[in-house]
């Protein structure tokens, strides 16, 4: 798929070294965008899905590079502002300017509520949340120089209904759309627009490991790609376990194009119907 919906637009995405956040960067690649792309590139404590690595990093760049566009990557933990803010700025000095934002790293763990502790509380906090406000206060500037923009937030199902065994990244993900529908007020005058995407489960490492598949299938020692599968068709409208990277990053590409033009402070399901079942 290519075409011209981002042609002379760059867009910073923040974990960008696999998952939605490379999806995210190869679609609008072929769709003209050049791309910042951030990554912790690294483990997370209290997080025991397997991390991101530089290498994945490279395979994006590599990917980018190969749809013409040009690309300058960064290794930046989300929540270490400072560092997120010179990327940004070092990001848009390089390619020019700044229109698009996907605020996308995260992270995900798992508890009963009862049973977190302070540190598991906290980093998803850090991250998820925390790491979204820090990617897009420094982003704004840029966007309001250039006159207008598209911040699209990574939420979640979890940010528009409660989930069992994950109260922390469901209280993160609705933050964010509070944040979405407080920063959409903020940067209207400056035509910027601000949106959430809320993904159901997607078919990335962050659910394909043995963590999450085995709360899914709590009963197995060990559970397959197809156990986990029909398990995970339950939490759907549609007959599927999980949607795609890029459903997820044509979604936003709608939201960042100007396709969307009038469109601003919306929280946009890409669930199979999960959220209406």
């Amino acid at each position: 798929m290519t075409g011209d919906r981002l042609t002379g637009k760059v867009a910073l995405i923040t974990g960008a070294a696999r998952g939605i956040g490379r999806a995210q960067a190869l679609r609008f690649a072929q769709e003209g965008a050049d791309i910042i792309a951030l990554d912790i590139c690294g483990p997370v404590d209290t997080v025991v899905v397997p991390s991101a690595t530089k290498a994945d990093l490279d395979e994006t760049v590599r990917l980018v590079g190969e749809a013409g566009s040009r690309i300058v990557a960064d290794v930046v933990d989300v929540r270490d502002a400072d560092a997120v803010m010179a990327a940004t700025d070092r990001g848009v000095e390089s390619l020019g300017g700044l229109d698009v934002v996907c605020a996308t790293a995260g992270i995900t763990s798992r508890a009963m509520a009862a049973d977190l502790s302070e540190n598991a509380w906290q980093t998803m906090l850090d991250v998820n949340l925390t790491g979204v406000w820090s990617t897009c206060r420094a982003t704004a500037p840029h966007l309001i120089e250039r006159g207008a923009g598209s911040m699209i937030l990574t939420s979640s199902i979890a940010g528009m209904r409660g989930l069992v065994g994950v109260a922390h990244y469901t209280a993160a993900k609705h933050g964010v759309v509070g944040l979405m529908r407080s920063l959409a007020k903020e940067l209207a005058p400056h035509n910027v627009r601000v949106n959430t995407v809320h993904p159901t489960n997607v078919d990335t490492p962050m659910i394909q490991n043995d963590h999450v598949r085995g709360a899914f299938r709590p009963h197995l020692e060990h559970v397959t790609r197809e156990q986990f599968a029909e398990a995970a068709c339950s939490m759907n409208m549609l007959s599927i376990p999980w949607v795609d990277p890029v459903d997820v990053a044509n979604a936003c590409l709608f939201l960042a194009s100007d396709e969307a033009r009038y469109i601003t402070s919306v929280t946009l399901p890409v669930d199979a119907g999960s959220t209406q079942r």
